[in-house]
């Protein structure tokens, strides 16, 4: 099998049917092997105050008590996944949309940091490798969420889809096979990481440290420059940070 790649959307992009569209025109007229995981976003945040509970977040992490667990998975594994997977056929790929409770794809524990109870919240322990390269094999395209299966409640995690896509790379480019690691692609509506108002073509550890250092790289870029870093050191091939426009081949490249 060729290269593998990891392609993950976040939930605020996935807001704008426009972007949706061109998203799935460009994934359906991509031959190669591909994984798409998404994010819920501004989503998941107007189903929480439609159902009265309120949004916070901790050092960019939602707290997710359990009642909200319950309408977060709705949003992403129900509207959010099916919307993009209906696009995707229509647009001539076979796509299958699966959360990692399914088939136990997505395992976790936990999220621990500090003092703070973040509820239902939960890190990635393993990768169920083997079902999603018999998915791969069959030329299907799984489209997966941001929510795994507490390894030992069996109770449904949310966790952050960055760390779901890294996870996902890492555990592919290790499965035993005569094919190279992963490829790992953030697409958002942004065409790269943005240094002095440019896009930077290649951008290495140091340099991302200084930058986060001092306010150039902020807000959400912060957890995909550090995915990126964490999933190179892990074994990822390359790890992209782009647009859809630049899908193929440009945005801003990650490199140890």
């Amino acid at each position: 099998m060729e290269q593998i790649t990891v392609v993950k959307v976040g939930g605020n992009e996935l807001d704008s049917p426009e972007f949706v569209a061109s998203l799935c025109a460009t994934l359906a007229a991509d031959e190669r092997p591909l994984v798409l995981v998404h994010g819920g976003g501004k989503e998941i945040t107007a189903a929480l105050e439609q159902a009265g509970q309120a949004s916070r977040f901790v050092e960019g992490v939602r707290v997710t008590p359990p009642e909200s667990m319950a309408i977060m998975e709705m949003v992403v594994c129900g509207s959010i996944n099916k919307r993009l997977v209906a696009r995707l056929v229509a647009g001539g790929r076979q796509a299958l949309g699966l959360s990692g409770v399914d088939l136990g794809l997505l395992r976790c524990q936990p999220y621990r940091k500090g003092d703070v109870d973040y509820g239902r919240v939960g890190d990635i322990t393993r990768v169920n490798t083997p079902a999603l390269l018999v998915l791969l094999g069959l030329g299907w395209l799984p489209v997966l969420p941001p929510v795994a299966l507490g390894q030992h409640d069996g109770l449904p995690y949310n966790v952050n889809a960055d760390h779901v896509a890294q996870a996902v790379a890492v555990a592919l480019s290790h499965a035993p096979g005569e094919r190279p690691p992963a490829e790992l692609v953030f697409v958002s509506n942004v065409p790269g990481v943005m240094l002095g108002g440019v896009v930077v073509p290649q951008l290495h550890a140091a340099e991302i440290e200084a930058a986060i250092e001092s306010g150039e790289i902020s807000g959400g870029m912060i957890p995909k420059v550090r995915s990126a870093l964490a999933a190179l050191a892990a074994g990822v091939a390359a790890v992209r940070i782009t647009n859809l426009a630049g899908f193929a081949s440009g945005g801003t490249r990650i490199v140890t």
